[in-house]
């Protein structure tokens, strides 16, 4: 996907909600820009400071292990994940990048906790710099927004009820 983002419905909101922010240090400049993208979001939707927690890791492939912690924790409305992945010149760009992408997913499904992914994948240092403020928009500040409208989404969303099968009502 190159460019910004689709355009959101309704405003996002972050006030009265937590958020966990989970980022790599890996390509710590270029993920400290995905960083700054992400709270500016989050801060601009009436997320308080005190109510955002940043967590750094070593590399990608860690976020999702940290973020199942935070997840399950109990603690956040929203997690997002942030990191950087450039290929280099062994296969080692895609495993990485596909158990980031892979391991965030299972973490929203197993936890219901709506939880986003930051992780720009690139082909040159140059195509991630682009994607983190640069000429294709902020992947740090998209992922907080869809951390924001995936909190309210969830709230409006009705949930099953426990102990009811899929087949009938009350019985």
């Amino acid at each position: 996907m190159a460019g910004r983002a689709p355009g959101r419905r309704g405003a996002p909101a972050g006030q009265g909600r937590r958020f966990g922010v989970v980022v790599a240090r890996f390509h710590e400049p270029i993920t400290v820009r995905l960083l700054e993208g992400a709270l500016a979001a989050l801060r601009d939707h009436g997320a308080a400071d005190a109510a955002i927690d940043v967590t750094w890791v070593p590399g990608a492939f860690e976020i999702p292990q940290v973020a199942l912690r935070l997840a399950r924790s109990g603690r956040f409305d929203a997690l997002i994940c942030l990191g950087v992945v450039i290929r280099g010149e062994t296969p080692h760009f895609e495993h990485v990048a596909r158990e980031a992408a892979r391991g965030i997913q299972e973490v929203a499904l197993a936890t219901g906790v709506p939880t986003t992914f930051g992780v720009v994948t690139a082909e040159s240092e140059a195509q991630a710099w682009d994607r983190a403020g640069g000429k294709v928009g902020n992947r740090g500040e998209e992922a907080a927004l869809a951390a924001l409208e995936l909190v309210g989404l969830m709230a409006r969303l009705p949930v099953r009820a426990k102990g009811r099968g899929r087949r009938g009502r009350g019985r």
